[in-house]
């Protein structure tokens, strides 16, 4: 039977059909429905972990223990789980330990567009990279295998395009994998120096003979056609490549390291021209160069952002290409990311806004503060980073430059890499004001749990982190939990943390306006007669109100009846709609 399904889907199918037992992970787009598919599978454990270093080291535990693992993360998820994971290329596994990075070219919503692939080349382990769904769900199946097979994780790189494009899948039968007799064996799972110097002698054995498996496996397919032009290729590049140059010779390489080189020295051998595409750095490119074979890429090709078939038709082939898909009408409106009408982020920024504080910013929905109208962030590094940069910014700048500057950082962010920053704060008699914005969710990739919101990734009841409990453990004694919609009493907090001349904690507590459970009464309306045009509504950001020049106005398909306007408006102008 076939199904239409998106890569991460097809991805959780082929977990599932290779007899997986464990799924551990942390959530980031593109590679967040990964698990989310995962979990729907009754015969499988999953998790959402705190971060991605624990999460590998759950799929760690449970390879060694003797099942078949699986652990998803986005490209930066990959630097957190980066100790890990060089250290299982030395002990090996198990069961199978496949790996699930999922690259973002285009940064679509990351803050780099990092290429994993050289991961892979530095911590000596197998990659693979599907070029399509079926290939999601069939690659992930021979990751298993090889990782068996040849005693180590294998990396399988997604990336966004193949992460949410859908295509068919044939629907297989589970594999009745049987969990693996666990065996007490310090000389391979301890990795003290003595034993890993003896496991490093393994590992370079393993890449040789991984080196000759890739030579021949059936992951690498050649289709030749023309004899002018043969082009090199992997993922959804080959997709680009197929429309874009219908007729040239293809070396598709799904087994992206080590790379087939005999197989690229054959290839080579039968075409005039030869192109390597490949998204991102010229990972496959210099290592053919290396080998002395000439060939074309990043001196045409860009090494930033996503390719297209008619990006590679124009740069390799100087030709138009036309798109056989309808074109739209109009032109397609521009719609800058912007926070939900009823965001409780939104009240928090107008008070740090009008008391002109600087503020040293984290990964989630409140980063978009840094755009207009709130344009309250001054930094945004990595997940966890405000706190850490905020104590920074201190001991560079002074006491008075602190009084004058918080950090903020989510729920979910600050489980996953926040709580070490706050005890490097108090353990090095730092006085950072820190506000943690619990919105009861995971927001930005879509409404996952996490240890703070009392429930599993299959949503049933656990024990809930609580973190002003958490925050006091640490050594914070000045903790505060706030209503951000209540903006005067917010205001008062800030103004008394700042200035306080010890270390501090506000958490901005309200549940993201999209959660089912949030009921608000209704959309508002601006009395035309009570309106005094001073725009104070304005500055909250709220895109439901609308700016009509001679008036205001209130769009009744957005607003959710949050009532943060009528917190803000001097003149009592806001009223129910039905008033």
């Amino acid at each position: 039977m076939k199904k239409l399904m998106l890569g991460n889907e097809a991805v959780a199918r082929g977990a599932y059909e290779a007899g997986c037992t464990i799924a551990a992970a942390y959530p980031g787009t593109p590679s967040t429905e990964i698990t989310e598919y995962i979990a729907k599978y009754d015969e499988i454990y999953s998790e959402w972990s705190p971060n991605e270093k624990v999460a590998l080291e759950v799929a760690i535990g449970a390879s060694i223990g003797g099942a078949r693992a699986i652990c998803s993360m986005k490209h930066v998820g990959l630097n957190v789980a980066a100790d890990p994971l060089f250290t299982v290329s030395y002990s090996g596994v198990n069961g199978g330990l496949v790996i699930m990075v999922a690259d973002d070219p285009g940064m679509h919503s990351s803050q780099n567009e990092q290429d994993s692939r050289f991961y892979a080349r530095s911590s000596k382990v197998p990659m693979l990279e599907p070029s399509d769904s079926q290939e999601c769900k069939d690659f992930v199946k021979y990751a298993f295998e090889i990782s068996e097979q040849f005693d180590c994780p294998v990396i399988v790189r997604l990336t966004t395009r193949v992460s949410h494009s859908q295509s068919s899948v044939e629907i297989g039968e589970k594999e009745n994998f049987k969990l693996k007799d666990y065996v007490k064996d310090a000389s391979k799972y301890v990795m003290m120096p003595a034993m890993a110097r003896r496991r490093h002698v393994e590992v370079e054995k393993r890449m040789a003979a991984l080196r000759e498996f890739s030579n021949s496996s059936e992951l690498n397919k050649i289709e030749l056609d023309s004899e002018e032009v043969g082009i090199i290729t992997s993922g959804i590049s080959y997709q680009y490549v197929k429309e874009a140059a219908p007729n040239a010779s293809i070396l598709k390489i799904g087994m992206v390291h080590p790379i087939p080189e005999k197989m690229i020295s054959e290839f080579a051998s039968k075409v005039k021209m030869l192109y390597v595409v490949e998204e991102l750095e010229p990972f496959f490119e210099n290592q053919i160069l290396k080998m002395g074979i000439k060939v074309t890429g990043k001196q045409k090709l860009p090494v930033m952002g996503e390719l297209n078939a008619q990006l590679i038709a124009e740069k390799l082939f100087d030709r138009k290409f036309e798109a056989s898909q309808v074109q739209a009408g109009q032109p397609i409106p521009v719609r800058p990311p912007v926070m939900c009408p009823g965001c409780p982020h939104r009240g928090m920024y107008y008070v740090l806004k009008k008391l002109k504080l600087n503020v040293s910013g984290d990964i989630g929905c409140y980063t978009l503060g840094a755009l207009p109208p709130n344009e309250c962030m001054d930094t945004c590094i990595c997940m966890g980073a405000s706190i850490g940069v905020a104590h920074g910014m201190e001991k560079a700048r002074g006491s008075e430059f602190r009084k004058n500057t918080v950090a903020v950082i989510g729920d979910s962010t600050f489980i996953h890499s926040g709580i070490t920053g706050l005890i490097d704060v108090v353990y090095n008699k730092g006085n950072s004001t820190v506000m943690i914005l619990d919105n009861s969710i995971t927001g930005m990739t879509g409404h996952q749990h996490n240890p703070t919101t009392g429930f599993t990734i299959k949503g049933e009841p656990t024990r809930q982190v609580d973190l002003e409990l958490l925050c006091k453990a640490v050594g914070i004694e000045r903790v505060t939990v706030v209503d951000p919609f209540d903006v005067k009493e917010l205001e008062k907090v800030v103004k008394a943390e700042i200035e306080a001349d010890e270390p501090s904690v506000i958490i901005s507590q309200r549940p993201c306006a999209l959660l089912k459970s949030v009921k608000f009464e209704g959309s508002r309306k601006i009395s035309r007669e009570k309106c005094k045009t001073c725009r104070a509504c304005m500055k909250i950001g709220c895109p439901a109100i609308v700016d009509k020049k001679d008036h205001l106005e209130i769009n009744p398909a957005l607003c959710v009846g949050c009532k943060l306007c009528t917190k803000v408006c001097s003149f009592d102008a806001i009223e129910r709609m039905d008033s």
